[in-house]
């Protein structure tokens, strides 16, 4: 089956994700980047929205885990992000989720640190 990949990247949000007491009270800013393997269908070929999945709603479903739920690991926020959205969007063959933490408690410097999920419905 022939398939095409909708990348959503570099999706910013405030959340209050994290092990320590500090984080659910901060908060922090996370990035989370989602590929989305999909059915080529007849999307290509008919050039229509509804012959593939709306990456604005696509969106919504991961500002909605990001912001309205809270995980102790980023690698299980990762997991949920990918759940809902194979839950929302039927279609998608594999979801490749990957989160980004820059504000980590660690004690050295880093730019962020960073895990990835891949799930396949």
């Amino acid at each position: 089956m022939s398939t095409y990949r909708i990348t959503l990247k570099n999706c910013a949000f405030y959340a209050r994700h994290g092990v320590l007491k500090e984080e659910s009270i901060l908060g922090q800013r996370f990035f989370v980047d989602a590929e989305l393997e999909v059915p080529v269908g007849t999307a290509l070929a008919e050039d229509e929205l509804t012959s593939t999945m709306h990456y604005g709603h696509a969106f919504s479903v991961i500002e909605n885990v990001v912001t309205q739920t809270r995980r102790a690991l980023i690698e299980a926020l990762a997991n949920d992000i990918a759940l809902a959205l194979c839950e929302k969007f039927p279609m998608i063959r594999c979801a490749t989720i990957t989160v980004r933490k820059p504000s980590v408690p660690i004690p050295g410097i880093l730019d962020y640190v960073e895990v990835r999920v891949e799930h396949r419905p």
